[in-house]
């Protein structure tokens, strides 16, 4: 196998160090691919405005030995968690101050990278916005905000539903099957090379087409198109393209520190997965969501909606409960894009396939962004690892005040 660091080597690059559109989401071609998507599949900027950097001031500690208990009961340390689960970068605020801060496989500060699903958590942000200014009905139908679908299997749903995925919407997310509903929605966002016989030319289309196997708004299941469907809406809502409109309303407003980039194909960009920032502005990111929607004074995401998003609701947690997860993740839920660990504490992430986490613990004050190449989509093992690390995080700062 290719060593991942002569991938893109050579002049030019040739045999299987060339990184292409048929192999850049798998191993090992992916630890290069991810920080290098732009050079891959088309982008649109988020532009980052004109406004000053909200600054990350250094309170740097020596984590890397701090013991972490692995799920099977053995032990580690942060170290060895770190080199383990193919790690790219990893940054951990406390009180807001950096306090580690590490780049591996070749990222830098300034490196953007694949955010996979992360990405849904700024869409559901971005609802929240757009609804306290009154134009998204949060329980509204869906319909009544993208008249295309009348009559399509989304008649009856409301956008709370496709917020918290629980409309009755068949869609297979097998990443390894190349006939699977994800696949085609890769394909239709310009990720993978298009094959013959597809009958929708863009994710909007592939949506349109969508049948049922379920009734709306009653259980959870994880389907990614539910937030290519909240960008459609969002769009429709506003008059805006979705890169525009995050821009304007939450990354020029954040202080990142650079622009941010999303995935687009025929004109329709993919919320469900294509974005690609730093560590540090994904930080900032976290901070705000920790901070109840605000950061530097200053308002982004209304109070109640960030709340609501680490907390949910009554019928949440009842969807959550007849759910396709319940089994393997008792007393989680899922709300407006976040994965909710503890309602009773707050602890929710945006998660995405591959490694990617943004990891919020409020009553600590203390914020984990881990962004990563795993070889495979999904590692659960390795996913309760991480989470295992940034718990021993947690309790050695409570140690140290």
């Amino acid at each position: 196998m290719t060593d991942p660091g002569e991938l893109m080597t050579g002049f030019p690059p040739g045999g299987d160090r060339l990184v292409t559109l048929e192999n850049w989401t798998s191993t090992p071609h992916l630890r290069w691919g991810f920080q290098h998507v732009r050079e891959l599949v088309p982008t649109a900027r988020i532009d980052r405005g004109d406004g000053d950097v909200h600054r990350l001031d250094p309170d740097l500690r020596e984590l890397g030995a701090i013991p972490v208990r692995r799920p099977d009961g053995g032990a580690a340390t942060v170290d060895e968690v770190v080199a383990e689960s193919f790690t790219d970068g990893l940054i951990v605020l406390h009180r807001g101050r950096i306090v580690t801060e590490r780049y591996e496989n070749g990222m830098t500060p300034a490196t953007p990278h694949l955010l996979q699903s992360v990405s849904k958590s700024f869409a559901g942000v971005l609802a929240g916005i757009v609804a306290e200014r009154g134009q998204l009905d949060v329980d509204g139908l869906v319909t009544d905000h993208v008249s295309d679908l009348a009559g399509s299997s989304f008649e009856g749903a409301t956008v709370r539903d496709v917020l918290d995925m629980r409309t009755g919407t068949a869609y297979d997310e097998t990443y390894t099957d190349r006939d699977a509903d994800v696949c085609i929605t890769e394909q239709l966002g310009a990720w993978r090379p298009a094959r013959p016989g597809r009958t929708a030319v863009n994710l909007y289309e592939q949506i349109a087409q969508l049948e049922n196997d379920g009734p709306h708004g009653v259980a959870f299941r994880y389907r990614s198109i539910l937030t290519d469907l909240l960008g459609w809406i969002l769009e429709r809502s506003t008059g805006l393209r979705y890169a525009d409109l995050l821009s304007r309303e939450l990354w020029s407003k954040l202080g990142a520190e650079q622009d941010s980039e999303i995935t687009i194909h025929r004109g329709v960009t993919m919320p469900s997965g294509g974005m690609s920032a730093t560590l540090r502005d994904l930080a900032r990111f976290g901070q705000m969501m920790l901070q109840g929607g605000q950061l530097g004074g200053r308002r982004i995401v209304p109070e109640a909606w960030a709340l609501d998003s680490r907390t949910g609701d009554a019928a949440s947690r009842a969807a959550f409960e007849q759910g396709e997860l319940r089994k393997d993740m008792p007393g989680w839920l899922y709300r407006s894009k976040w994965w909710v660990q503890d309602a009773e504490r707050g602890i929710h992430m945006a998660l995405g396939i591959h490694g990617q986490t943004i990891w919020l613990h409020p009553p600590a004050d203390v914020v984990c962004v881990k962004l990563s190449t795993w070889p495979t989509a999904l590692d659960d093992p390795v996913e309760a690892l991480t989470r295992s690390a940034f718990e021993a995080i947690v309790e050695r700062l409570r140690q140290e005040g």
